[in-house]
């Protein structure tokens, strides 16, 4: 089990790649040309495209201190929608910024990166026995910047498992792994983003498995006070693939095999489900039944969270 120091280590790992500072910053909005996520937000960096951007501006207003909720209500369909033009609504972009300084949207911000994030990464890799601090960060990372499972399943191709290979010398290869699919990707912005594997092997070389501090990172100091020093600046790009989607029940009904996909974990997990790649009344419910037995939210969207804890 990881203390809350290895925990603080790993998220300040993540948040300097993301926004350049070891806190997070709260208030940052990025959008950059060819970025599949599209508009992001956030300590780390939440997209427009994944469906995630809309959840958490939906948990913020939710809270009953939020100083920009009725502001930021009008916008909740829109996000729902993935309506990309939103990209370069300086309203609502100059909302987000204001919202990053309210306490209650920080609040939310924790809480809801820990939800969606933290805690479904920390458990996938401990279902595959990646017990140690470090080994959770690279698959924390790969949650937050996107493509965990198919860089999981491309080094699980190429090593086995990790009880087959050692946990270390598994962590190693996926990194190495998702060091050369970023480097060689056809997002030329994607290829910028290969200092994050560059940090993981640097910390695994050094033999900091325990994520031990102080420790420096993109020219950062993280120690127990996590002082911040001026850092290259950070690629916020997303590497989920243009494809993924959040799948909820909608009108016309959703298909394809991401659906089928879904279909195909929820039967591992037990439920009676047919695979005809249409998201209807009866996956919803039972999307609704594993996520109120994991502990997620069960609000029948197959987010972030949902997709790591099905292992898709």
């Amino acid at each position: 089990m990881l203390n809350e120091r290895q925990k603080e280590a790993a998220k300040a790992i993540v948040n300097i790649f993301e926004t350049g500072s070891a806190r997070g910053d709260y208030a940052r909005v990025t959008l950059l040309a060819g970025d599949n996520g599209h508009l992001t937000y956030g300590r780390a960096q939440t997209t427009l495209g994944s469906g995630n951007l809309h959840l958490l501006i939906k948990a913020y207003i939710a809270s009953p201190h939020a100083l920009h909720a009725r502001a930021l209500q009008p916008y909740l369909q829109r996000l729902a929608d993935i309506e990309l033009r939103l990209d370069t609504d300086w309203t609502f972009r100059n909302l987000l910024k204001e919202a990053g300084a309210d306490p209650a949207m920080q609040d939310t911000q924790d809480a809801f990166f820990d939800r969606v994030y933290w805690t479904p990464a920390v458990a996938a890799a401990e279902k595959l026995g990646l017990g140690e601090a470090l080994s959770a960060a690279v698959v924390y990372d790969s949650a937050v910047h996107g493509s965990w499972s198919a860089m999981r399943d491309r080094t699980v191709a190429k090593v086995g498992l990790p009880g087959k290979a050692g946990a270390r010398k598994w962590t190693q290869t996926y990194v190495s792994e998702r060091r050369a699919w970023l480097a060689g990707h056809a997002n030329g912005l994607l290829r910028k983003t290969v200092y994050r594997m560059d940090v993981f092997a640097a910390l695994a070389a050094a033999g900091n498995w325990s994520l031990a501090l102080p420790m420096t990172v993109r020219g950062i100091r993280i120690d127990e006070e996590v002082l911040d020093m001026p850092a290259p600046a950070p690629v916020p790009v997303s590497a989920d693939d243009t494809g993924t989607r959040a799948l909820r029940l909608t009108e016309p009904r959703m298909t394809g095999n991401d659906v089928r996909a879904l279909q195909a974990a929820l039967v591992r997990e037990g439920y009676a489900l047919n695979g005809d790649g249409v998201f209807g009344e009866n996956l919803e419910k039972a999307l609704k039944s594993f996520q109120r037995e994991f502990g997620l939210v069960d609000d029948g969207v197959a987010g972030t969270a949902t997709r790591l804890m099905l292992g898709i």
